[in-house]
C-alpha cells in the first residue's frame, strides 16, 4: 500500500530511541498516523512541529498497518506561532477538536478550513472569529450541524439575531423577541453573508458560548470528556482584550471562510 497526500502536523509522539508517531490532518485521508523513522534527528524535529505544512508518503504492506511515512517541509509555521498565546491557544483548540473525528475518515473541507486557519492563526483581528466557524463545521461533520439559514418559527431568512438552545436553529428578531431571555444571541460574523467588515470582541465571545454549548450537549458530555484547557485559555485571552485586538472592534481581513 502507497498513497501520497499533503496535510498539517497535529501532534508527534517518540517512539524508541530515534523514531517518532506521527499524527497529521490531511487532504483525502483525514487524521492520519504514521512511523517517521529518525522522526527525532536534527534535520527531521523542526519539521514535525505542530502547526507545520508537510508532504508526505505513506507506505505498509496492508492498509490496516501504522505503516511508515516519508516526509518533506512545504511550510514551516511553528516558529512565527511560538511567541503567539492565541496561535498556540488555538492551535490546541483545533487539534483537540479534530481528535473528536475518526481516524483515517476523510475530512476535506476541514482540512480546507484548516488550512485557511494556518494562515491566520496569529493574526487576532481573524483568528477567534475563524475558530469559531471551525467549531461549527465540526459539529456539523459530527452530525449536529446548527442550521442558522432562517428563523426556526416563520422560515424567514431576515434580521436573524437569535439561535435556540434546543433546536440550534436560528430565529429572527421579531420571532424571538418574546422569548429573548431563553435564546442565545447570533453573533453577525455567523449570519448569512460570511465575515462582517468589523467584529466585537463581544460578537466573539458569543460565538464561542454558542459552539461551547452544543459541543458540551453532543460531544464532551456524552463521551465524558472535559472542555479542552486550550479552548479555556483562548476564550479568557478574548476576553481579556488579548484578542481580537485590544477589546474592541476589529477588522476582518480575511474573506475566506473556515
Amino acid at each position: 500500500m502507497e498513497w501520497q497526500d499533503e496535510g498539517i502536523v497535529l501532534g508527534a509522539r517518540r517512539h524508541g530511541e530515534a523514531n517518532v508517531i506521527l499524527e497529521l490532518m490531511t487532504a483525502a485521508h483525514g487524521r492520519h498516523l504514521g512511523l517517521v523513522r529518525g522522526g527525532r534527528s536534527p534535520r527531521l524535529q523542526p519539521v514535525l512541529q505542530p502547526g507545520n505544512g508537510v508532504c508526505v508518503v505513506w507506505r505498509a504492506r496492508i492498509e490496516e498497518h501504522l505503516g511508515h511515512y516519508a516526509v518533506e517541509a512545504t511550510a514551516m509555521r511553528a516558529a512565527r506561532f511560538i511567541d503567539s498565546p492565541l496561535a498556540l491557544h488555538g492551535l490546541g483548540t483545533l487539534t483537540a477538536l479534530l481528535r473528536l473525528m475518526p481516524e483515517r475518515d476523510p475530512h476535506p473541507g476541514l482540512y480546507e478550513a484548516l488550512s485557511v486557519l494556518m494562515e491566520h492563526l496569529d493574526d487576532p483581528a481573524v483568528a477567534p472569529a475563524l475558530i469559531v466557524r471551525f467549531e461549527l463545521a465540526v459539529l456539523a461533520e459530527l452530525g449536529f450541524g446548527l442550521d442558522l439559514s432562517c428563523c426556526a418559527a416563520t422560515g424567514g431568512t431576515q434580521e436573524l439575531v437569535y439561535v435556540s438552545p434546543k433546536s440550534g436553529r436560528a430565529v429572527s428578531r421579531a420571532a424571538g423577541e418574546p422569548y429573548r431571555d431563553r435564546l442565545l444571541p447570533l453573533p453577525s460574523f455567523l449570519r448569512q453573508g460570511g465575515l462582517v467588515d468589523t467584529i466585537g470582541a463581544d460578537d466573539v465571545l458569543a460565538g464561542f458560548r454558542l459552539t461551547g454549548l452544543f459541543l458540551s450537549r453532543h460531544v464532551y458530555e456524552p463521551r465524558g470528556l472535559a472542555e479542552p484547557d486550550a479552548r479555556r485559555r483562548l476564550v479568557e485571552l478574548v476576553a481579556r482584550g488579548g484578542a481580537p485586538g485590544q477589546g474592541g472592534s476589529v477588522r476582518s481581513g480575511a474573506r475566506r471562510e473556515a
